[in-house]
């Protein structure tokens, strides 16, 4: 009974928000990346059975996708890893007489069902159809992907333990490689495919309905349950008591930026919020790790020959730092937003600061990038081009958010909290901050040569460092024009 009641008050709150209204274009626009993303995966499971009987002809298509079921998992892991993190909405039911263990199983039980976990459905389906109808029947397809959507409700309860306890301290994330570490041992190095042929027999034992094949990823849900349950436990136990640490720690004051006056007293609250606060630093080291993730990538030369690939991880390398700060800019300053509009122009110091900060940054993707470089996978003026580009074009894109950002972000609780969706704005500009350069430097190759384009990319991200003053002076305009509209929205979502 309580989890229906508490679906039912998640979906009141939904609609009663005063958000519900300005994230209807967001809607829109996320249902329609889902419907093309759903279509792709319908098309892919409809052509993999030829394609694998072509080149496995001595083996049954749906054979060859069991023995990389643990790839499709990883991906899986690698998508919900990039999604913003549950959180759990505890505080309102402390105050009636339901023990919060309960609550906590609850919001446990309603991610089983969340359509996130069905979405990989739209590649099995046609799948199972074409490659398992013919040999058991209707029978052996239902079996099979009611196997596979546990096999995903189980993966993402593993995904849940990681990405809590990673924004808890973001060293637990080693866990996670240490799994896969593992399990690409056991699959590579005793060259007997352990893993690949234990995912091929758990998927027959699906299309059999073996009893034990359900068993075994049954108990392994209730034992991540199990897991999730004592971690979440913990953390919001220690959440709601607000336990302050009391150990002795040096403090850095960044003296050598009083030289820069307001603007350096504005880097240093920036460094020190991004350093001390749990949210904004576990966002900044996730953001890192993703960005080794891809450099890694680049260095392998996974991608061979394939230039949009290649031009799309090493943008994605470069901006993905920014885009996760800048794409919630001043949602954490939402939690002390009246003491900011005391004094005249502070915000546009303040402004400032966070773009400097960002172009800074930018140095750590450039030095990681210099090994593909080295390697000769990726050409140097390429990396140069949209390190410009990132500084003074998708930055101030992004920046934009300062004007339409109105809720307030958290900066320690990550275990609690409020769910908190993007709005159209968000949607549009991050979309417009991928897509756009590389539809530019497509256009300019259609027109120039490669390295002719890569250095109008660097010209014009030139030209939007030189004049940022100007447009920082604009989203200062834009942003004071609307600020008790966004104080109201700052002070509702605190």
């Amino acid at each position: 009974m309580l989890f229906f009641e508490i679906r039912k008050n998640r979906k009141l709150a939904t609609r009663r928000s005063p958000m519900f209204e300005k994230n209807r274009f967001a809607k829109v626009f996320m249902y329609f990346g889902i419907a093309f993303w759903a279509a792709y995966l319908l098309f892919i499971g409809a052509m993999l059975p030829s394609a694998f009987q072509e080149s496995f002809p001595g083996m049954e298509p749906y054979h060859i996708l069991n023995k990389g079921l643990i790839i499709i998992l990883f991906l899986d892991f690698l998508i919900r890893f990039m999604l913003p993190t549950p959180v759990q909405e505890i505080k309102p039911y402390l105050l009636l007489p339901v023990p919060k263990q309960r609550v906590i199983l609850a919001f446990l039980t309603e991610n089983m069902f969340r359509p996130i976990n069905l979405f990989w459905l739209f590649l099995f389906i046609p799948f199972a159809l074409i490659s398992i109808t013919r040999f058991y029947g209707l029978t052996g397809v239902v079996g099979y992907l009611l196997g596979i959507w546990l096999m995903i409700v189980m993966n993402s309860y593993w995904s849940m333990l990681i990405c809590v306890l990673k924004r808890d301290k973001f060293i637990h994330l080693f866990w996670s490689i240490l799994v896969y570490g593992i399990l690409a041992l056991l699959e590579f190095l005793p060259e007997t495919g352990f893993v690949s042929t234990l995912t091929m027999n758990w998927g027959e034992g699906f299309i059999l309905w073996n009893p034990l094949a359900f068993l075994g990823v049954i108990v392994l849900i209730g034992l991540l349950i199990y897991i999730n349950y004592q971690v979440q436990q913990h953390l919001i136990y220690k959440e709601l008591a607000r336990t302050e640490d009391v150990k002795i720690k040096h403090i850095s004051s960044y003296n050598f930026l009083d030289r820069y006056g307001n603007v350096g007293e504005y880097l240093r609250l920036e460094l020190k919020m991004l350093l001390r606060n749990k949210a904004p630093r576990s966002q900044f080291w996730g953001s890192f790790f993703i960005m080794c993730m891809f450099t890694i990538a680049l260095a392998g030369n996974v991608y061979g020959d394939n230039s949009y690939m290649n031009n799309f991880i090493c943008l994605y390398c470069y901006c993905i730092l920014g885009l996760m700060t800048l794409s919630r800019i001043m949602t954490f300053e939402g939690n002390y937003i009246d003491g900011l509009m005391v004094r005249k122009e502070s915000l546009y110091n303040m402004l400032r600061a966070k773009y400097y900060l960002q172009c800074i940054f930018l140095i750590i993707p450039f030095l990681f990038i210099l090994i593909p470089v080295c390697m000769d996978t990726i050409p140097l003026l390429m990396s140069i081009s949209y390190l410009c580009f990132t500084m003074g074009a998708i930055f101030p894109m992004m920046m934009q958010m300062a004007v339409y950002n109105d809720k307030t972000a958290p900066l320690n609780t990550s275990a609690i909290g409020k769910q908190r969706g993007s709005n159209m704005y968000q949607m549009l500009i991050i979309t417009c901050a991928f897509g756009l350069p590389l539809l530019i430097n497509k256009a300019l190759t259609l027109f120039l040569d490669e390295t002719t384009a890569y250095i109008t990319l660097i010209v014009l991200g030139l030209l939007g460092f030189i004049t940022h003053r100007y447009w920082i002076q604009n989203i200062y305009v834009r942003l004071m024009k609307r600020k008790y509209q966004n104080m109201e929205g700052f002070r509702n979502t605190r």
